[in-house]
């Protein structure tokens, strides 16, 4: 953990873009998902990126590979939705402690191959943790609004156990994302504290929300600065935002965040909104533009991508990382 501490003290580093827009370039068919192994699976395993890590780890390798080769300095595991509960859809519950172990070796890997080449400028791994499919705050049955589909321990044990699959593989820090109900991100980082206990050592964590609207607010109804008080209590690496309405339409969140936060900032935005066929359409120049103005006011520490986004974003933003200061931890900057 001091080691990245102390590189981000130094320059700004760059984190990669989309998983998910990059394996939609390959066009995969139903077995590429399934392989062998869940060949004649009861249910449809297409679009299941996360069994790729397994069924198609070479496709996961070339895809970190192009993301270290446009300059990242931190890759994200194949892992967004490895969760137990998450992997219900697919009846794959099972195989989560598997599925984390070898995105985060193929992720370990490739990594370590680009710091190999140049020992200046160290990769790091960063086991991705996403939100579920499912909210401890919400009820997904409007008749019922005290109607809960899962609860706080569920939510611990599914994420303590994927946060200990994504360290044995070789994760060097664990990104709790893309959280829109923050208590479902407090039962993630409560099971990161038991794993902490339980291997007698600290892991460094990046935490980053998204906000669902103009209001800017997640889907839980809380303003950027609740969502920091909320998860202050735990000694992070960084807070930030990523995905939510583009990189334009964040800069007053993270305004805010830059101000008040005591640790290190974060953003990864989308590439602009989907337009009528789901698909982004703004530029690497584009997103470069606006979150170039980020680093002029000097508002974050790590910069990177989320859906939409691809090596060609991402080389675009780790020239931009060179060229600018990262921002001091607790600086008032507006």
């Amino acid at each position: 953990m001091e080691k990245i501490k102390e590189i981000l003290s130094e320059r700004v580093l760059v984190l990669d873009g989309a998983m998910g827009t990059m394996i939609q370039r390959r066009n995969l068919k139903d077995e590429d998902y399934s392989g062998e192994r869940f060949k004649g699976h009861h249910i449809p395993l297409k679009g299941n990126n996360d069994l790729l890590s397994i069924t198609r780890p070479d496709v996961i390798r070339d895809i970190h590979r192009e993301y270290l080769e446009a300059g990242s300095d931190i890759i994200e595991t194949n892992t967004f939705t490895a969760t137990s509960i998450a992997q219900e859809d697919y009846d794959l519950q099972d195989i989560v402690y598997e599925m984390n172990v070898a995105a985060a070796k193929i992720a370990r890997e490739v990594a370590d191959e680009y710091s190999s080449k140049d020992p200046s400028k160290p990769r790091f791994v960063a086991g991705s943790i996403g939100p579920t499919n499912r909210s401890a705050s919400l009820s997904p049955d409007v008749q019922d609004p005290g109607f809960r589909n899962v609860n706080f321990d569920q939510l611990r044990d599914a994420y303590f156990d994927q946060a200990k699959a994504l360290m044995e593989g070789g994760s060097d820090l664990l990104l709790v994302e893309t959280i829109f109900d923050t208590l479902n991100a407090k039962a993630a980082l409560f099971a990161i504290q038991d794993l902490e206990e339980e291997l007698g050592r600290k892991i460094p964590v990046m935490v980053s929300g998204t906000i669902v609207d103009a209001s800017g607010r997640t889907l839980s109804g809380q303003t950027v600065e609740a969502f920091l008080i909320s998860l202050s209590h735990v000694d992070l690496l960084s807070i930030g935002l990523n995905c939510s309405l583009g990189a334009k339409e964040l800069r007053p969140y993270l305004q805010v965040l830059s101000k008040e936060a005591p640790f290190q900032v974060s953003v990864h935005p989308n590439a602009g909104l989907p337009n009528e066929f789901g698909e982004y359409d703004q530029t690497p120049e584009e997103m470069g533009r606006e979150i170039g103005n980020f680093l002029e006011e000097g508002l974050v520490n790590i910069i990177g991508g989320c859906c939409g986004t691809t090596p060609e974003h991402i080389s675009v933003l780790a020239d931009l990382a060179k060229t600018h200061k990262p921002r001091e931890a607790g600086e008032v900057v507006y």
